[in-house]
């Protein structure tokens, strides 16, 4: 399957591993690009910027295929160290860059003067129109289904896809929602050029999480995801256990006069806990209502060789045979 996604980032097959908080490490990213699709770096699970660019080296021994590094920038008072990461980058012979939270204008005459291609993941068309107005290479289109922050607009895929596809000329990827063969037909129908798996990813064998943290995913249904954060406009879609029972309880009882100091033991610093050590219930963490459709736990490779033979199979007897 060729297009301007997978032309643009020199893969196989258009499908990104996106950033994720204490899961997109080397190991995970390095096996996604070898089995043809695109793997991502997060930046800022690692604490600093020499870390990344050991990370980086350590990815580079791993495969000599095309990988992403992931860099969201946060609206925080004490900023990271962006410039320190994007060199780390540069240093690193990255080509790739996905960018997430805050526009990353002011970053992009760095990257773009060292030819990277920047795509940035948006969650509505006028940010998506913006990302392209700014140079931004593609962009990840993010619908309300997907884990993490789905912004506030709440437009579903069925919706938000084709919209972004009336308006930009960049091409774009689906986000949120996306697990197999039947979603990239799907998102490709709607207008997009391939698709960008989170939760998916994380129920891989080489996803270097905690057991516990692979089977909570298989074991959800698609009911069984929450929001939180919605009083303070940070919504952020989770998987549901005892800590988001707690945000709920407090966000129905403080209401308005939410503050994230009422919540900051169940969502600071509560990822490597879970994700390294397996403690399912000290706080919340990011799932999409894609949970529903994965019912097993393969290698990256097998999973995106069955996407590929899904689509192909969909696209060549089931469309073509009602033509």
């Amino acid at each position: 399957m060729k297009n301007r996604i997978t032309e643009l980032f020199g893969i196989q097959h258009p499908i990104i591993q996106g950033g994720m908080h204490f899961v997109g490490f080397a190991e995970l990213a390095a096996a996604v690009s070898n089995a043809g699709g695109l793997g991502t770096i997060t930046g800022l699970t690692q604490r600093t910027a020499a870390d990344l660019a050991n990370e980086i080296a350590k990815c580079r021994e791993m495969t000599d295929k095309p990988f992403a590094v992931n860099l969201t920038f946060l609206p925080t008072v004490n900023s990271p160290d962006y410039p320190g990461y994007i060199d780390a980058i540069i240093k690193g012979g990255v080509k790739i860059v996905e960018t997430a939270g805050r526009s990353p204008q002011e970053y992009m005459p760095a990257l773009k003067e060292a030819g990277i291609k920047v795509i940035h993941k948006c969650t509505s068309v006028r940010h998506a129109l913006k990302a392209q107005s700014i140079g931004c290479d593609a962009v990840s289109v993010d619908g309300f289904e997907c884990g993490g922050h789905p912004g506030e607009d709440d437009i579903p895929n069925m919706i938000l896809l084709p919209r972004a596809a009336e308006e930009l000329e960049i091409p774009f990827v689906a986000s949120g929602g996306m697990a197999d063969g039947r979603s990239l037909v799907a998102a490709i129908a709607l207008g997009a050029e391939g698709m960008n798996m989170g939760t998916r990813f994380i129920a891989t064998q080489e996803a270097p999480v905690h057991e516990n943290v692979k089977q909570a995913i298989v074991a959800a249904s698609e009911l069984d995801t929450r929001l939180v954060m919605r009083p303070l406009r940070n919504t952020e879609r989770v998987l549901n256990n005892a800590a988001v029972e707690r945000i709920l309880e407090k966000e129905a009882r403080l209401g308005k006069d939410l503050k994230f100091t009422d919540i900051i033991d169940e969502v600071a610093g509560v990822y490597p806990k879970i994700m390294k050590d397996g403690d399912m219930e000290l706080g919340a963490w990011s799932c999409g209502m894609v949970a529903g459709l994965i019912h097993d736990v393969p290698t990256c490779q097998q999973l995106i060789d069955n996407i590929m033979n899904q689509a192909e199979e969909i696209i060549r007897a089931r469309l073509a045979g009602m033509l």
